[in-house]
C-alpha cells in the first residue's frame, strides 16, 4: 500500500486536495500533529468535497509515534533532496511505501531528514524555484510510484458514464 504522510500540515485546502488524491489513488493518509487547522468536515469540505467519507486516514500526535508504528519503505520529498522520485525504484517493492511531505512553511523537520539522507527526493525544477504547491507535489509523487507499479488496482476507464461514453455520444 502507498501511504501519504503530511508532517504538520498548515493549510486546510492543501490537505483537502490531498485527501481527494488519496481517495482517487487508494492511498492511506497520515497526518502528523500539530495541525495548522481543524480537520472537521466543515473546515475541509470545499477542497476535500464528498471524498472524505471514502478516505482512510490516521492522525498521529507526533513523528516519533507515527514512525514507531509504521514499518516500510520511506521516501521524503524535500527541497534538500538530490534525486528525482523517478530515480527510486518502487516497481517491485513488497513493503508498504510511505511518501513523506513537510509543512508548507518549513518542510519536514531537518533532524528527521538528516537521519534519512539516502531516502530524500526533490522534484526537478528550474534552479530559481524553491518548491511547488504541497498538494501538487503529493499528486506528482504518488503518480510516479503508481506509474512504476503500472497503476495496479486503478482503472483507466471512466466509471460513472461508462468506458464507451464518447463512442455513444451524438
Amino acid at each position: 500500500m502507498i501511504h501519504v504522510v503530511l508532517f504538520e500540515p498548515e493549510i486546510p485546502q492543501n490537505t483537502g486536495n490531498i485527501m481527494r488524491t488519496c481517495v482517487a489513488t487508494g492511498c492511506k493518509l497520515h497526518l502528523i500533529e500539530p495541525l495548522g487547522f481543524d480537520i472537521s468536515e466543515r473546515a475541509i469540505r470545499r477542497s476535500g468535497m464528498d471524498y472524505r467519507k471514502n478516505l482512510t486516514m490516521e492522525v498521529h500526535p507526533n513523528w516519533d509515534d507515527f514512525y514507531s508504528k509504521n514499518q516500510g519503505r520511506y521516501l521524503f520529498l524535500t527541497r534538500y533532496g538530490h534525486k528525482a522520485p523517478s530515480q527510486f525504484d518502487f516497481s517491485e517493492e513488497t513493503q508498504d511505501i510511505y511518501l513523506v511531505f513537510g509543512k508548507e512553511s518549513t518542510g519536514i523537520d531537518k533532524h528527521i531528514l538528516k537521519d534519512h539522507l539516502d531516502d530524500c527526493a526533490r522534484l526537478p525544477m528550474v534552479p530559481s524555484a524553491r518548491s511547488l504547491n504541497l498538494s501538487n507535489t503529493v499528486a506528482i509523487a504518488v503518480y510516479e510510484v503508481l506509474r512504476q507499479r503500472n497503476y495496479e488496482e486503478l482503472s483507466t476507464d471512466e466509471f460513472l458514464k461508462g468506458a464507451d461514453f464518447l463512442n455513444d455520444f451524438e
